[in-house]
């Protein structure tokens, strides 16, 4: 290439210029361009698969970390605990026994001559119920009257004899011996009749014994004996069914009925705490009574106070040895909680219900139990009012496990 094909300035001299390119140097340069451009390339290509295919699927992942999660918050219903009835009815099994009630015995021996009250006869205080023949006894007391004739007889006699002597000392007739013996006669004398006198008593007390009589009102309710039969005093009848025992009395105006309370309400329950009865033979009928007495003191075999309730039965109504369900009403000394029964959780460690608390966990807690009112339970100690009880909660749930109150169900109107 010549200096004369050159382009020149407006000068005349010559000017510098880049050179064209053949075609054979073009094609280097591209091949070098392209590829530097291919990583590039390959990296746009690479961030768009990852903006078209993979942060979605890391949402999508995302999403179901936390419906997974979700998933593992067990759904449980909550109840709050509620204050537990100031009083409570407490049904227990009651025996309606005579107000009383005593067995009569013969107190002298004889045979039966006639009886006068058979069972279910209704007889006042002293009235005879039989009358036993006592032949022995009554020649027994004709020997003993006999013998206190005699023995007046023998004082008397002697009483004269010895104020005789005494006369006769004053005279000097008589010694001192013998004036003191016929005074010491006398008192022997005067013992003697004394002694008859009382054998007497004695004869004619068991003699009135011949009258069997009732030691209060009441109704007969067993007979052991018989015309004829043959009784001893504190011994058998004739009849054997009831060795010693003529006949049962039993006051059945008054009734009492014994109950016993567990130990756990027996502080509960005082003289005078209303009481009604029911029983089966009186459907739909209750008899109101209170409490009248109580052992105070805890049976130590069943652990269980002796209560006693005094029943007006003028009428009849009730009797005497039947079963009666005693209600009490019962206040309760110290206010407490109630929860279902459902919320109970028994394990090894004892009885627990399930709380939720403020990190949205369940926390196991240790309960006392008081009361049992059927659906609910009285809870002593444990809970508190503003505490979130799960209700029914499953064998498997765990201290500390995650759990979420279900959404109350939507009202229809």
């Amino acid at each position: 290439m010549t200096q004369s094909n050159l382009p020149q300035d407006r000068d005349g001299t010559a000017s510098t210029v880049l050179a064209v390119p053949t075609p054979t140097d073009t094609g280097a340069q591209a091949t070098k361009r392209r590829a530097l451009l291919l990583p590039g390339a390959l990296l746009a290509i690479v961030a768009a698969l990852l903006a078209v295919g993979i942060v979605p699927r890391l949402h999508a992942s995302t999403e179901l970390s936390q419906q997974v999660a979700a998933q593992r918050e067990t759904i449980v219903d909550a109840v709050r605990p509620k204050p537990a009835p100031a009083s409570q009815e407490l049904l227990l099994p009651g025996s309606v026994m005579p107000y009383a009630d005593a067995s009569i015995y013969a107190r002298t021996s004889g045979y039966v001559r006639h009886w006068y009250a058979d069972i279910g006869t209704r007889v006042r205080a002293g009235q005879t119920l039989a009358y036993i023949e006592t032949p022995e006894l009554d020649a027994q007391l004709r020997q003993a009257r006999a013998d206190v004739a005699t023995a007046k007889a023998n004082y008397a006699f002697a009483d004269s004899t010895a104020r005789r002597w005494q006369t006769m000392l004053q005279t000097q007739s008589v010694s001192q011996q013998d004036a003191d013996s016929k005074t010491s006669d006398s008192a022997a004398k005067l013992a003697a009749l004394a002694s008859a006198q009382a054998n007497v008593a004695r004869l004619s007390e068991l003699v009135s014994y011949e009258k069997v009589t009732a030691p209060f009102d009441g109704v007969v309710t067993v007979r052991n004996v018989d015309v004829g039969a043959l009784v001893t005093s504190g011994g058998s009848p004739g009849l054997a069914s009831a060795p010693g025992e003529l006949f049962h009395v039993e006051q059945t105006d008054r009734l009492r009925v014994y109950v016993n309370v567990p130990q756990d309400d027996a502080g509960s329950v005082t003289a005078g705490t209303p009481v009604y009865l029911t029983t089966q033979q009186h459907p739909g009928r209750s008899f109101a009574a209170t409490v009248a007495r109580s052992a105070d003191a805890i049976d130590s075999v069943s652990r269980t106070l002796r209560v006693e309730i005094d029943v007006d039965n003028r009428d009849g109504a009730l009797l005497p040895g039947a079963y009666a369900q005693v209600h009490l009403a019962l206040r309760t000394q110290h206010p407490a909680l109630e929860v279902p029964v459902s919320a109970l959780l028994f394990r090894p460690d004892g009885v627990t219900v399930a709380v939720i608390g403020q990190d949205g966990r369940a926390h196991l807690r240790k309960v006392t139990i008081g009361r049992d009112f059927g659906t609910y339970v009285e809870i002593a100690t444990g809970v508190t009012s503003a505490d979130q009880v799960i209700d029914n909660p499953g064998d498997a749930l765990a201290d500390g496990q995650p759990v979420r109150v279900a959404a109350p169900a939507a009202q229809h109107g």
